[in-house]
């Protein structure tokens, strides 16, 4: 069964990429699976592992053996984006089945197919069908399966734990996780925070997931769109940000929310046609729009360049919240890291998507299997000093332990924990707010005293021992004391209407 492709295969583009060692090994953990007699092959590939150039050199092998391909994309918005990556790789006999697309040419070995289409058109024959989320399972491909034993299909997913899925895949292969891939600088590292946690105990459960109707009046309160934005203005850094609603009235309600605050928003739905959606993606990639929110679909094939996730749309999907996470876990440049602001509490009860691992596919399992509870993997907790969700001892970001602290300072009388040792960035950033509280108290001819109580408010305790040198303010600086002054503003209000 493996000789249906070679791995010889020289690509025709000008400048192939060169397959990355773990693209190397989900290649050879294919051959290997299908020389054991398998045919129904998942292949599981991180966000940030290269399944489209993976695919493009599976597919290369497979015609150097004469074999046609399929290769299904599950949405619309996928099909041009794929044929143009195949193309880069040298597979450029390529026909598209989809709607009246221009490149219709049933003749061509490779057939680059959206799921929808092909449920309403003859397919094609091929030896080879490469499904691409295959996670997904539309009902075409479960049924193409089932029609046509000798194909050999090959599933694509970063999250192939769909209930069910051993039912017709009958492998799965594991190149590499999530942790290897930041490890080895694939993926961009990333901070949690919970600022808030929505109540869920009065959701509805329909089909193992939220009822919508019951999510969004819980995640529509003005409290909780208020809170996202000054959450962002105090955290977000001006950063890039994919943010993602419960439903189209929510998302619409947060992008007016940002806009109110002067941030520029976008909006994106299912809806959005692909003239709308590459605007959209021009603004944001430019600097233009500095929010985009969305519901759900934004959740795949998205290489924009996010480097923040405000999840506002609570889920009991594992699938689905890797998959949101996913797509801000590619390294931009200029961007260190990926801020996370789960406001949706889906870390809180899911775990960190670095946590969420399977290593076989999932079965259905019996009633009476159903009902009994299966103990979860452990979860992270918020770090007492920087609020960053961990599942370790030690804080990945600020350092701090869990453990309690038994050496104590006495300050005006009371005991308080004595703070852990500032790492040298620590000091320097610290330094740095303190220099631009300075700056904006003497612009604004604020009293002296200013600048250390908005150091105290940011940090916890006084500017000791720092240098009281003046530094211009960065929009993040700018974005967080805007927002504590708009928390303040809603504090006399409400105090005002209580009076």
């Amino acid at each position: 069964m493996s000789d249906l492709f070679s791995t010889m295969a020289t690509s025709q583009a000008s400048q192939p990429k060169t397959l990355r060692p773990h693209q190397i090994k989900a290649i050879e953990l294919l051959r290997q699976s299908l020389a054991r007699g398998n045919k129904r092959v998942v292949i599981q590939g991180p966000t940030g592992f290269g399944k489209t150039l993976t695919a493009a050199k599976i597919i290369e092998g497979a015609l150097t053996k004469g074999n046609k391909v399929i290769f299904t994309a599950p949405a619309i918005s996928l099909i041009d984006q794929t044929v143009t990556a195949f193309e880069s790789e040298g597979v450029v006999d390529i026909g598209v089945m989809q709607a009246d697309h221009p490149r219709t040419d049933p003749s061509q070995p490779v057939q680059v197919c959206s799921v929808q289409t092909l449920a309403r058109r003859e397919v094609p024959q091929a030896a080879v069908v490469i499904v691409d989320e295959c996670h997904i399972q539309f009902s075409v491909i479960k049924e193409l399966m089932d029609e046509r034993s000798d194909v050999v299909f090959i599933g694509l997913s970063a999250t192939p734990w769909a209930r069910g899925m051993s039912e017709r895949w009958q492998d799965l292969v594991l190149p590499i996780t999530i942790e290897e891939l930041i490890e080895q600088g694939f993926l961009s590292r990333f901070r949690t925070y919970a600022p808030y946690i929505p109540d869920l105990s009065n959701v509805r459960t329909r089909g193992g997931e939220y009822v919508e109707a019951d999510l969004e009046g819980v995640m529509s309160g003005s409290i909780l769109v208020g809170n996202v934005v000054e959450t962002w203005l105090q955290r977000g850094g001006n950063r890039s940000t994919l943010l993602f609603a419960v439903n189209c009235a929510h998302a619409k309600a947060l992008q007016a929310a940002f806009e109110r605050a002067g941030v520029a928003a976008g909006y994106c739905d299912a809806f959005t046609d692909t003239v709308e959606r590459a605007r959209i993606k021009r603004q944001f990639t430019g600097g233009e729009i500095k929010v985009a929110c969305s519901v759900r679909t934004l959740t795949t094939g998205v290489d924009w360049p996010v480097s923040c996730i405000i999840d506002t749309a609570p889920t009991k999907s594992e699938m689905l919240h890797v998959q949101k996470i996913g797509r801000g876990m590619r390294v931009n440049p200029g961007t260190e890291d990926l801020l996370i602001l789960d406001h949706a509490g889906n870390s809180l009860r899911l775990g960190l998507v670095t946590d969420i691992h399977h290593e076989q596919l999932n079965e259905i399992e019996p009633p009476s299997e159903r009902k009994r509870s299966k103990s979860k993997g452990k979860l992270p907790k918020p770090c007492s000093q920087c609020e960053t969700l961990h599942t370790g001892i030690r804080c990945p970001v600020c350092g701090h332990e869990r453990s309690v602290s038994r050496d104590i300072d006495v300050a005006q009388g009371d005991l308080v924990e004595v703070a852990h040792r500032l790492c040298p960035a620590e000091r320097e950033d610290r330094q740095r707010f303190f220099g631009m509280c300075l700056w904006l108290s003497k612009e604004r001819d604020y009293s002296d005293g200013w600048a250390s109580h908005k150091f105290r408010e940011k940090f916890g305790d006084w500017p000791r021992g720092l240098d009281r040198t003046p530094i211009k303010p960065d929009q993040a600086f700018l974005n967080w004391e805007k927002s504590r002054r708009i928390a303040r503003a809603k504090a006399k209000a409400k105090q005002a209407g209580a009076a």
